[in-house]
């Protein structure tokens, strides 16, 4: 069976990154996107938004939490991932982009490196752990 699993989106952050720590060290950075589409449904141009958890490991993770900030323009390239957990007695299941590569866009207010440079040039490492939050 073939199986493909790759996902790139360009957005804005909806709230500065969080970064937290695994056991073993590893740091590991929560944010969210805003993505925008368009289309078109009877002649008339409409637009939705959609919105994004993403996950960044390691360097690629210390690198969003230092220089990305809410608003900021970003390209996101990584994988889709389902967590599925148990909470009160409800089952709960959420989707979410474990990044490989994270591009910033455009310049920044936390001084962030220039238009081009990315938030770890190389894949993150996978990470089979899991996340206590």
């Amino acid at each position: 069976m073939v199986t493909f699993n790759r996902v790139i989106l360009a957005g804005n952050l909806v709230r500065d990154p969080e970064i937290r720590y695994l056991p073993s060290g590893t740091p590991v950075a929560n944010f969210s996107i805003a993505v925008n589409s368009r289309y078109r449904q009877n002649n008339e141009l409409k637009e939705e938004v959609s919105y994004f958890d993403v996950v960044a490991f390691g360097k690629t993770g210390e690198n969003c939490a230092e220089y990305l900030s809410k608003g900021r323009p970003v390209l996101v390239e990584g994988r889709l991932r389902q967590r599925r957990w148990e909470a009160e007695g409800t089952r709960r299941s959420k989707i979410e982009v474990v990044a490989g590569i994270v591009q910033f866009l455009g310049g920044g207010p936390k001084g962030a490196p220039a238009e081009g440079d990315t938030g770890g040039g190389t894949p993150a490492e996978e990470q089979d752990e899991d996340i206590p939050f």
